[in-house]
């Protein structure tokens, strides 16, 4: 959150959602926001304008804000509405996003923050105008290393011979036959080597897949990878990224994606697009 103590939590608070150019306000009129009943509205500020409501501060204290976050379909519900809100005001011009939960006490503080970061917003609108985010995300396949060598097939046995002489019993804790520990640990090395060859090939696909998309892309970033799926629901994960892409190159994307699937075997999935969240706070 941006502001908002316990010391204000008797009073109101100014949600703002987006910063855009000159939206359209019948765009979000419509939508309930984070506080149902009370209207989105414009506030403008120089040359640009800020999508806000206003909310209960005491809705938005710390404490009311921790609790929440930690009730998964609260947080849910709140995301959705923030999401929509920015969406419907991309929809009719170039927006910048501002991060889930940004509040000030009163519009006179809102106003005094939001002009003193209008250069960076400025900046954000011209980079991000006529784009959109597009997220790529490369699997590993999650196939065996190397498929278990099958047990050796017990000889037959042979025909029993009359006995010339008595047997001598066979001690207990027999050594196995010389040199079979050593066959052992050269198989298990060699599917260890496998198994790391594979996984440096699928890097290397990450690699080209994210080389691949920064042709057609203005800008690229990479995230964080998300855990190994369980064995059989699709390998792990080797690239996870977004991209700010113009919007007339959309069709390019998607056919530069068909064809990385069909070089390079992997599993690639492509999402999109989106109001591009990840590229407006790095200016």
């Amino acid at each position: 959150m941006t502001e908002c103590g316990a010391e204000t939590s008797d009073g109101g608070a100014l949600y703002v959602f987006a910063v855009c150019g000159d939206p359209d306000p019948v765009s979000f009129a419509d939508l309930p926001g984070v506080a149902p009943g009370e209207p989105l509205r414009a506030l403008r500020f120089g040359e640009l304008t800020a999508i806000v409501q206003t909310v209960r501060a005491a809705d938005f204290t710390e404490d009311a804000w921790q609790a929440r976050m930690a009730d998964r379909q609260e947080l849910e519900r709140y995301a959705r509405a923030h999401h929509h809100v920015v969406s419907a005001a991309a929809a009719c011009c170039p927006t910048v996003p501002l991060p889930l939960a940004t509040l000030y006490h009163g519009e006179e503080r809102a106003l005094e923050a939001l002009l003193g970061e209008t250069e960076r917003f400025r900046t954000a609108l011209e980079r991000t105008a006529g784009h959109a985010e597009w997220g790529v995300k490369v699997y590993a396949s999650d196939a065996p290393a190397d498929p278990p060598a099958p047990e050796p097939a017990d000889p037959p046995a042979p025909e029993p011979a009359a006995p010339t002489h008595r047997p001598e019993a066979t001690a207990p804790g027999a050594r196995p036959a010389p040199g079979a520990g050593l066959a052992y640990l050269e198989r298990k090395r060699g599917v260890q080597a496998r198994r790391e060859r594979r996984h440096e090939d699928a890097l290397r696909v990450a690699e080209t897949v994210d080389a691949a998309f920064l042709t057609v892309a203005a800008a690229g970033r990479r995230l964080r990878l998300h855990a190994a799926e369980p064995p059989g629901k699709g390998g792990a994960q080797v690239l996870n990224a977004t991209y700010l892409v113009r919007a007339h190159r959309a069709a390019e994307l998607e056919e530069l994606t068909r064809t990385l699937r069909a070089d390079t075997g992997a599993r690639i999935e492509i999402s999109g697009p989106w109001v591009p969240y990840s590229f407006v706070g790095e200016v």
